[in-house]
């Protein structure tokens, strides 16, 4: 199928809860901050940097049919991007993603994406049934895909003839959910985005740095893998060789989306004709700039 949209986001949109203090915090602590509800999910977010860096991509997501959804929907319209094939559930409420920051990092997270669980399959019914694409006529374009998903779901994905020609961009959504992404090694189409700890889960072995990660992903059936680690150096690995590039030191004052945007990034820079080192510097750079706060929330 001719390819009409920049690129599909596949996975979680929902609403993000965020609290952030300046303090450093423990478990218990009660300290003054800030608490935003801003569009959030790893494919939003991934969506939102794709239209700083001028794509318009295409949400393929679960949103109910409540207050909260019909307000998301359109925020997400406001920026820029296509709707008009997102799941609209009427039985299921809109999902939400719940965390607290402080100055020492991430301190806690819930994210309840129930409902994108719950739709299962139906939220892929226009890039299989049409119009985006079908089993016959696959989709051909770059796909953004988060770990959201089911297992059974990600699976079918990993083999399915519907996505057999795309570009697949893939991240595990949070360390919890990186062994869903297993199939991609299985079945190797795929290009993985993880943090070291993600990368160490998912390969069931301890990593001291990005490098020794992304090779292991490789070896256990990676297409492609980048592997960051914070403010140390990140990794592109692939049959072309290893690349390794340290991110510019930066006063972290955000994490929740961090990763979100480096691959985003990555995925733009490639999308303009960059090469390896080019599109590993942007990623990094953007993903620097977005937690020393210099970006939109």
């Amino acid at each position: 199928m001719t390819n009409t949209t920049d690129i599909l986001c596949i996975g979680s949109v929902l609403w993000d809860v965020i609290g952030r203090s300046a303090s450093h915090m423990r478990q218990g602590s009660d300290v003054p901050g800030r608490i935003t509800r801003l569009p959030g999910g790893v494919a939003m977010n991934i969506a939102m940097t794709l239209v700083r860096f001028g794509m318009k991509p295409t949400l393929l997501t679960a949103i109910g049919r409540d207050a909260e959804g019909d307000e998301l929907v359109h925020s997400c319209s406001m920026l820029g991007m296509d709707t008009d094939h997102i799941y609209r559930s009427e039985d299921l409420p809109t999902d939400r993603y719940m965390a607290v920051e402080g100055a020492n990092g991430l301190i806690a997270a819930i994210a309840d994406a129930h409902s994108l669980e719950a739709a299962g399959a139906k939220i892929l019914h226009p890039l299989i049934h049409g119009p985006l694409g079908s089993e016959n006529s696959p989709f051909d374009g770059p796909i953004a895909l988060d770990g959201n998903l089911t297992i059974a779901l990600l699976e079918e994905i990993a083999q399915s003839p519907a996505f057999g020609r795309a570009d697949l961009r893939v991240a595990p959504a949070s360390p919890g959910k990186a062994e869903r992404l297993l199939p991609f090694l299985q079945h190797g189409r795929a290009t993985l985005y993880l943090n070291l700890e993600e990368a160490s889960l998912l390969c069931q072995r301890e990593f001291t740095d990005s490098a020794s990660a992304a090779d292991c992903l490789l070896e256990r059936g990676a297409r492609r893998a980048l592997v960051t680690d914070g403010g140390n150096s990140a990794t592109e690995a692939s049959a072309d060789g290893i690349l390794t590039r340290t991110p510019p030191p930066v006063l972290v004052t955000r994490v929740t989306g961090a990763g979100d945007t480096f691959m985003a990034a990555h995925i733009a820079a490639e999308a303009k004709g960059a090469d390896r080192d080019e599109a590993l510097g942007r990623a990094l750079n953007a993903a620097a700039t977005y937690v020393s706060g210099d970006t939109p929330l």
